[in-house]
């Protein structure tokens, strides 16, 4: 009776939600009109639809519940009831390797195909290996956090003494179960931020000097920011995005990092910023461009049914015109940094060749960053070199 009722459950989800929501905007809203669903009730709820999702757009002929066993199965590594109720077969092998669930999924329904699931693997950057990129969809990322120097044994010791398992990746980050509520273990919550590891990984290419100004010209929230302040902490720092909401949580999160050296400009990037930057020249620039964000639908699956193709070629566009109004306030010799959190080459390799040819930079290096390797974000960096004489 409990599986049937969490079927139910799944079905008036899956109903009522609207698309080009994001999940976990509409899951908090569902389960406050729903005050009956226990906390037990809201986990496995969730995890249902986020697993129905990770199938992306294969097997879209058969029913719903249908689609969410075979997203159970390939999504579970633990035997759970749900599973045990509706499939026992498929159940008694939820141990075993992605390959064989694969197998056996293919056995009872002949029309699934793996590449079904992100139907736009010839899209993707060079060097992403096609097959281990869709198997990452079937499992849940890590949640990860950058912890601030001199913190480090702090912040183990609370996790430990909660009983939280976590792991140490190097370089001042840790990564833990995802859905781990940190706010419930850390009284101080300056002694670390949350940050992908891909996302951490890109400060590899800042290479920031002393007294260097930097611009970071999509700055969101201030995560790649305060990345560049833990290298350097002498930069003196521009901050712009176009969404004065974003900008506006970033003063308490610099002031915890102990950044102070910084102004806050509200800029729309695809216009001309002349009026307001006309007397700027930075000696660096990150630009972490508004992209598909493709590489972290492995948090938000749902984004896969949703996503239309023609999106790539508006973020290319969109990307490109962000980028030509940005070059022209880099010093030569100095580094522009391109991220994006996608995995389509269109927005990533072909716009650092835009870069190079039309505007007259030179790449110094590029990299995917593999995060479907280690349960964490797919995103591509590149470091580029201005010239005299850009022709912008």
């Amino acid at each position: 009776m409990k599986a049937i009722n969490q079927l139910k459950t799944f079905q008036r989800i899956l109903d009522e939600y609207p698309a080009e929501t994001p999940l976990s905007k509409f899951l908090p809203g569902f389960y406050r009109q729903n005050k009956q669903m226990g906390s037990t009730d809201r986990r496995i709820a969730s995890r249902l639809v986020y697993n129905y999702f990770r199938l992306g757009k294969a097997l879209p002929d058969i029913p719903s519940e249908e689609r969410l066993f075979v997203a159970e199965f390939l999504c579970n590594t633990q035997l759970n009831s749900f599973l045990q109720h509706f499939k026992p077969e498929w159940a008694a092998c939820i141990g075993f390797g992605v390959d064989e669930k694969l197998n056996m999924v293919k056995a009872a329904h002949p029309d699934f195909d793996l590449e079904d699931v992100f139907p736009w693997t010839k899209l993707l950057s060079t060097n992403i290996e096609k097959e281990a990129f869709l198997k990452s969809f079937f499992v849940q990322p890590d949640l990860f956090i950058r912890v601030q120097k001199g913190f480090e044994m702090q912040v183990k010791t609370a996790l430990a003494a909660a009983e939280i398992v976590f792991k140490d990746e190097g370089n001042g980050c840790l990564s833990l179960p995802n859905g781990t509520r940190l706010e419930s273990v850390f009284p101080n919550q300056h002694w670390f931020e949350v940050q992908d590891l891909s996302s951490q990984q890109t400060a590899n290419f800042f290479k920031p000097q002393k007294w260097d100004n930097w611009w970071d010209a999509c700055a969101a929230s201030g995560g790649k920011s305060l990345l560049l302040h833990n290298l350097e902490p002498t930069i003196k720092l521009v901050v712009s995005d176009i969404r004065e909401s974003i900008l506006s949580n970033l003063d308490e999160r610099f002031q915890q990092a102990g950044l102070r050296r910084y102004q806050v400009k509200l800029l729309d990037l695809t216009q001309n910023p002349d009026s307001v930057l006309h007397d700027y020249a930075f000696d660096g620039i990150i630009l972490d461009a508004p992209c598909s964000g493709s590489g972290t639908w492995g948090r938000t699956p749902e984004m896969i049914s949703q996503f239309d193709e023609q999106k790539i070629q508006f973020f290319q566009r969109l990307q490109q015109s962000i980028v030509r109004n940005v070059v022209k306030y880099l010093k030569p010799g100095k580094p522009l940094i391109y991220i994006t959190c996608s995995a389509f080459k269109a927005e990533n390799e072909e716009v650092v060749n835009f870069i190079v040819k039309e505007l007259g930079l030179k790449l110094e290096e590029s990299k995917v960053l593999k995060g479907y390797e280690n349960k964490a974000d797919t995103m591509f960096v590149a470091r580029l070199i201005g010239i005299e004489n850009l022709l912008i």
